[in-house]
């Protein structure tokens, strides 16, 4: 079943130098429980892809639906996940997990419930008092999961939550959220830069252009998991991203030499 269907999507930003076309005729379906990772150079639109999906802006012509319903604002089938973590600082980590649940007009019982269960299984357990400030980036970003978790969205959306965070923390939090997409069936849609984090985690890495944002190539990574990232296939898969990636990186590069001789 599809969970999100992206038809003819277009996006264009107004600008003083002219308008600037950021996405341009997306076409995608994002079937239900898919781990889908969007993977370009910066300028590919991947985060308006996002936020569109979110509800956060809207689409210049075409249309997004979530379960069939166009999407035209943020909703709580969508929960999202951002780079900086989007904590209330005011709140412990129990109260900054509990906070949609209480707004969703859960009891006190259920909240406790829910809250106690994300806790144990992202080992927050120890930090239940703590706030954010006392927490690494690592243990924020496990916060900021859970809270999304907290409200059984049946989507989640996440925009390169991992990027700030050093090479073993990231690992040990893409292992964990493989851990939890699979005890939730949750549909996943995650921006990144990582080639090799598209691979680790997706059923489908979707390469996107330099502007205007289109779908480069649809790829389906069908290793079995868990993923090795020294096996031969894993870095034949790498190898092709790699040279997509770096041919719109070079686009790139030759569009802002053309915009700084025109200037």
């Amino acid at each position: 079943m599809t969970t999100i269907h992206i038809n003819a999507v277009n996006k264009v930003f107004a600008g003083q130098g002219g308008d600037v076309v950021a996405l341009k005729d997306i076409n995608l379906q994002i079937a239900s429980g898919e781990f889908i990772c969007l993977l370009g150079p910066s300028g590919c639109g991947k985060s308006t892809l996002l936020n569109a999906i979110a509800g956060f802006s809207h689409p210049s012509s075409g249309q997004i639906l979530a379960d069939a319903k166009p999407i035209t604002e943020p909703g709580p089938d969508r929960g999202m996940v951002f780079q900086e973590y989007a904590l209330f600082p005011w709140m412990t980590i129990e109260r900054n997990i509990a906070f949609g649940l209480e707004i969703a007009g859960r009891s006190p019982a259920q909240t406790k419930e829910r809250v106690d269960m994300l806790l144990n299984m992202l080992g927050l357990q120890d930090f239940r008092a703590r706030y954010p400030k006392d927490l690494s980036g690592g243990m924020r970003q496990r916060v900021a999961i859970a809270r999304v978790l907290a409200l059984d969205s049946p989507i989640m959306l996440m925009d390169e939550p991992f990027g700030a965070l050093d090479a073993l923390t990231r690992r040990n939090l893409q292992d964990e959220l493989l851990k939890i997409w699979k005890v939730f069936g949750t549909t996943i849609v995650f921006v990144t830069h990582s080639i090799e984090e598209s691979i680790y985690l997706a059923d489908r890495t979707i390469v996107m252009t330099y502007r205007p944002g289109t779908i480069k190539r649809d790829v389906a990574i069908t290793l079995e998991r868990p993923r090795d990232p020294s096996d031969p296939e894993f870095n034949r898969i790498k190898r092709m991203l790699g040279e997509m990636v770096m041919e719109e990186q070079q686009r790139h590069h030759n569009a802002e030499l053309l915009s700084s001789t025109a200037d």
